[in-house]
């Protein structure tokens, strides 16, 4: 029989993550000292990969191992180990974080543009927003009868694609047919490019 071979650390020498995880779970701060030991660089890893900035990774490892300690209740072995279980919440809070900076970029990056806009004129406005539902309708008379209720339905009066199929007594493919073939003759009547 062959013997197995293991890459890194010998894992008998580590500790029971199990048993450990259960005594975190009742509070236990020398079995998280021993967790933490043990899943500290992989979740870094896992963050790192994520983020692949050092200062945040950090931060975000910290608030993983956090949880770690306040959720160790919630661990659940029929679902899977526990170093899985605290690598998926290393990679959901890395990707939370991920997703949290592209908000707070967009938010910036709106506010910067609202604060460079120049105030508009009502009246312009009114006067654009009257000539454009004027080319709007005039394209709108470009389609065929089909075509133009599949279109009135769906877009003036909010029916989802199967509504307007139950309305008009028409199969479903049928009318996004419709639809599409007269929302591309819209578009090129108003002159909207792709």
């Amino acid at each position: 029989m062959k013997e197995a071979v293991h890459i890194g650390r010998n894992p008998s020498s580590e500790p029971d993550l199990r048993e450990l995880i259960d005594q975190v779970a009742l509070g236990d701060e020398q079995a998280f000292a021993s967790v933490y030991d043990v899943v500290v660089n992989p979740v870094l890893g896992v963050v790192r990969a994520v983020l692949r900035d050092q200062a945040q990774s950090e931060e975000v490892a910290q608030e993983v191992l956090v949880e770690v300690w306040r959720t160790a209740p919630r661990y659940r072995s029929d679902r899977g180990t526990v170093i899985n279980w605290i690598l998926t919440l290393a990679h959901r809070r890395a990707v939370d974080r991920v997703r949290s900076v592209d908000a707070a970029t967009a938010r910036d990056r709106k506010a910067a543009l609202l604060d460079r806009t120049p105030e508009y004129d009502h009246v312009t406005e009114q006067v654009e927003a009257r000539l454009e539902r004027e080319q709007v309708r005039r394209c709108l008379r470009t389609l065929t009868g089909l075509q133009h209720q599949a279109v009135t339905l769906a877009y003036y009066r909010g029916l989802t694609y199967r509504e307007v199929a139950e309305a008009l007594t028409l199969p479903l493919g049928t009318v996004k047919t419709r639809l599409r073939d007269g929302l591309i003759r819209l578009r090129d009547c108003l002159g909207v490019t792709a």
